[in-house]
């Protein structure tokens, strides 16, 4: 079923848009190429599809943030002076464009961010920019950059709320039509604030069919889209940082509020970890994980896609490779193949020996530490068991019940997992 969009950028004339976002890739063309659209044999085998991957990660910041700041910046002409907040690829986007234009540009950052980003934006940037390192959450930075300003005279740029970025964006949509050859039955991307997905929503209007993805614990569209206005959600899981953010954006919002329940939907942190891990071990694709969201999402459409010729944007590549022992966890823990227990392992002889006897010949035992005798006679362990058949812990579980060993299972505990896993 097509989605209906009857009020598509109000802020825009609808027959204008498309044009405007042709000139703006037509210009792009003068500081980079075009990112690739590369047919996926492995995930078209998979699904019965047509699967195509509009690398974004391949662009010269591995993001597709550079489309929007190169055309709010353009449209911008007069002004030398550009603030901009982000802990990621839009801070890197600006950075670079900045140098591109040769104009200033300040850039917000949390204290909290890593070392790694900070050294990115700094290297695109050079002499163009200042970092400015404030608040400890983004909200702190994103009120000082917005006061810095407004003292300074300056143009703020918005990361998705702003017409020009949202335009900007547009562009990969363009790309992806003159690439193709045609227009796809059907697009798959991320919505964080909502400036990509409005531009290609935009775009493409009504010839193709959408689902927006979000991650699990930062689908700000989803309750938008049930409050039928922007709101601000109680809590936001960062690890899709790409894509997790606490409101979606006022001026995407109007493009995007016609999209409907149906075609937005969620998808777990732990389970895109799983997606990151195959599409780098089978693929050698490195995605982050809101790059990573489009394809992860496939399995939930399922026969919807089935015969169709489907694009995937891959909206992101920037991933700390440090990181890679923390997606393999969370995805071992989605799978159901790892799992950290609390025994209370009597303090007598023969109690361990008889405790691992119970794993099987493909259970191995990963963290093993006391972590305090909380009685005479007992003594409290963390374990982390990991198996290559979840089933497995069905009969551990049962032989550690009938021996009359007391456990608890915090795999999935998170306020505990967070300080003793």
């Amino acid at each position: 079923m097509l989605v209906r969009f009857p009020n598509l950028m109000q802020s825009y004339a609808m027959e204008h848009f498309k044009e405007a976002a042709k000139e703006a890739e037509k210009v792009m063309r003068g500081v980079f190429e075009r990112t690739p659209l590369q047919k996926n044999e492995h995930l078209s085998a998979i699904y019965g599809a047509d699967i195509w991957l509009k690398r974004e990660d391949l662009s010269p910041v591995r993001s597709y943030k550079l489309r929007g700041a190169f055309n709010a910046m353009r449209k911008q002409e007069k002004n030398k002076l550009f603030v901009a907040a982000s802990a990621g690829n839009h801070a890197q986007g600006v950075a670079y464009m900045c140098k591109h234009f040769g104009v200033k540009g300040t850039i917000f950052m949390p204290v909290t961010t890593p070392k790694q980003k900070i050294q990115k934006t700094e290297i695109f940037g050079g002499d163009a920019i200042q970092i400015e390192l404030v608040g400890d959450y983004f909200d702190d930075c994103l009120t000082a950059a917005q006061d810095f300003c407004k003292q300074n005279n300056g143009h703020f740029l918005s990361p998705f709320d702003d017409s020009d970025v949202i335009e900007g964006q547009a562009s990969v949509a363009v790309e992806i039509e003159a690439q193709l050859g045609f227009c796809p039955d059907h697009i798959v991307m991320p919505v964080g604030g909502g400036g990509l997905s409005a531009g290609v929503l935009n775009n493409f209007k009504n010839n193709a069919q959408y689902s927006l993805i979000e991650p699990l614990g930062g689908a700000s569209l989803w309750a938008a889209l049930i409050a039928g206005r922007p709101v601000s959600l109680d809590k936001v899981d960062t690890f899709a940082d790409g894509a997790a953010v606490g409101q979606i954006g006022n001026k995407p919002f109007e493009t995007l509020k016609s999209i409907g329940l149906a075609n937005v939907l969620r998808a777990p942190e732990d389970r895109v970890c799983i997606t990151m891990l195959e599409m780098l071990n089978v693929e050698g694709i490195v995605l982050e994980p809101a790059g990573a969201l489009s394809i992860d999402a496939l399995q939930d459409l399922g026969q919807a896609i089935s015969g169709r010729t489907v694009v995937c944007i891959t909206t992101g590549g920037n991933f700390d490779f440090e990181r890679l022992p923390e997606v393999k966890e969370r995805s071992q823990r989605f799978k159901g193949v790892k799992k950290y227990l609390i025994l209370r392992m009597p303090q007598r002889p023969g109690a361990l020996k008889e405790f691992l006897n119970f794993l099987g010949p493909d259970d191995d035992i990963t963290r093993f530490e006391y972590l305090k005798k909380s009685a005479r006679n007992f003594g409290s362990i963390l374990i982390g068991i990991e198996t290559k058949d979840p089933n497995h812990f069905g009969d551990f579980f049962e032989k550690l019940s009938n021996a009359g060993f007391t456990y608890s299972d915090i795999t999935n505990d998170e306020t505990l997992a967070q300080f003793v896993i």
